[in-house]
């Protein structure tokens, strides 16, 4: 099965090297470029790509904007958003907006198509540990959780799913859970899954941008 990618980027350089290396791989099928957020919003609705690499700062409609709106108007798309700095209150705003990880604009091209695999599969395309560390920095920008919103959001969640969105929350990967609580790994896995379909969220990465949101962990 081939996954579609749209490009989106105001430098065209970057544009051409990410279109000629996707190009050389059988699976992933450059579909069109955009160089501002308003034309990746409406070729999105014309070609319906399966991952947008989307950049950050533009003129006009930015990626955060567009990620935002694009993922509103078009849910099954995946956003993997490309920045400069891995520390980047951008990349925070963007994750926050929906996207599904992001990278460095320098990354090596095999960690590129790495990650636009990963994305298209349903995974997250930045560790959980990155998160955190985003998160940590940033999380003091977050909204305070009401009681109403923690149990509403977190109510429908087992004892046991609540102590497994914290340790992922913690950037803890599935292994160290299952390790920590004494499960094998596929049944923590399993459960991850069902945390996922009940709060309603794409990857690890919004789950655990849910974990600091309702209060659940909190920054050192």
């Amino acid at each position: 099965m081939t996954t579609r990618v749209l490009l989106v980027d105001d430098e065209e350089l970057l544009r051409v090297a990410f279109t000629m290396i996707l190009r050389a791989e059988p699976d992933l099928e450059p579909v069109g470029e955009a160089a501002d957020g308003e034309t990746a919003l409406r070729l999105t609705r014309e070609l319906r790509p399966d991952v947008v690499l989307m950049d950050i700062r533009m003129p006009g409609t930015d990626g955060i904007e567009a990620t935002r709106r694009l993922l509103r108007e078009s849910p099954h798309t995946r956003v993997l958003v490309l920045t400069t700095f891995d520390l980047d209150e951008y990349a925070f705003d963007a994750l926050r907006a929906g996207a599904s990880g992001f990278l460095l604009k320098n990354t090596r091209p095999e960690h590129l198509l790495t990650a636009i695999r990963d994305v298209a599969a349903g995974e997250a395309a930045v560790s959980p540990r990155i998160t955190r560390r985003l998160l940590e920095t940033f999380a003091h920008q977050l909204p305070p959780a009401s009681g109403r919103d923690v149990e509403g959001r977190l109510g429908l969640l087992t004892d046991r799913e609540r102590e497994i969105l914290v340790s992922v929350a913690r950037g803890l990967t599935n292994a160290e859970i299952a390790a920590a609580t004494r499960l094998a790994e596929p049944t923590v896995k399993k459960h991850l899954g069902r945390i996922l379909a009940k709060l309603g969220l794409r990857d690890r990465v919004q789950a655990v941008i849910l974990a600091y949101e309702t209060g659940l962990v909190r920054p050192l």
